[in-house]
């Protein structure tokens, strides 16, 4: 049986770099697949639907409703990945769901496999929040997200035991860059003919590192 994976890119904290991640993997997958589903819950953040609209949508947890038809989305084993791109203001009460209706249980029996992505900081809010994770998400499905440009040394140590997926910083000049809102990662990779470019060869690496993730998936599933 194929699976569906749900990458879900979570942070307490704003300005970690959660949503620059989320239009990478998203535009991952679309190059890899032809299709994925991206969900943006975000107040005032840089919005996920504003650089991807063709394939993002916006989803709502504060009301019943709302969650309800995000998570009827989510466990759905249709072949298209979705992303998350998980608003801090709405990090509580989405895991807070997730415990409370079974999410992974429930997903895993449908053959969805759920990743959360959890943006690595030093703060107190990320070192308090983390430990619920771990107590509710299984250990192969919860991935540290080493962003360099946000956590600038040693990640905390209780972050570091497990799966860890590292981003490099970009020079500020290429961060301004890539914040554009017409810029694609793809369609950098595509037109700039010279590989050796700093750019072009960080884009490479977290391209593999979201296939090294995504094969994950596929052999603790089969």
């Amino acid at each position: 049986m194929s699976i569906t994976p749900v990458f879900i890119i979570c942070s307490p904290r704003p300005l970690v770099g959660k949503t620059l991640i989320a239009r990478q993997l998203s535009e991952f997958l679309l190059l890899k697949h032809g299709q994925v589903t991206a969900f943006d819950i975000n107040l005032k953040e840089p919005s996920l639907l504003e650089f991807l609209p063709a394939i993002a949508e916006t989803a709502d947890v504060d009301n019943t409703f709302g969650k309800m038809a995000l998570m009827d989305r989510l466990i759905v084993n249709d072949g298209v990945a979705k992303v998350i791109d998980l608003g801090f203001h709405a990090f509580d009460e989405f895991f807070k769901m997730s415990e409370e209706i079974g999410f992974m249980k429930e997903a895993a029996r449908r053959a969805v496999a759920p990743i959360i992505l959890f943006v690595a900081d030093t703060d107190r809010v990320s070192a308090r929040a983390f430990p619920v994770l771990k107590e509710q998400i299984p250990r192969s499905a919860l991935v540290v997200v080493d962003n360099e440009h946000v956590v600038r040394g040693e990640l905390p140590e209780a972050m570091a035991q497990g799966r860890v997926l590292r981003i490099a910083a970009l020079p500020v000049f290429l961060k301004t860059y890539v914040d554009r809102l017409t810029f694609s990662f793809t369609g950098y990779l595509r037109n700039e003919k010279d590989s050796s470019t700093e750019l072009h060869q960080w884009i490479r690496r977290n391209y593999t590192s979201f296939r090294e993730l995504e094969l994950s998936l596929i052999l603790l599933k089969s």
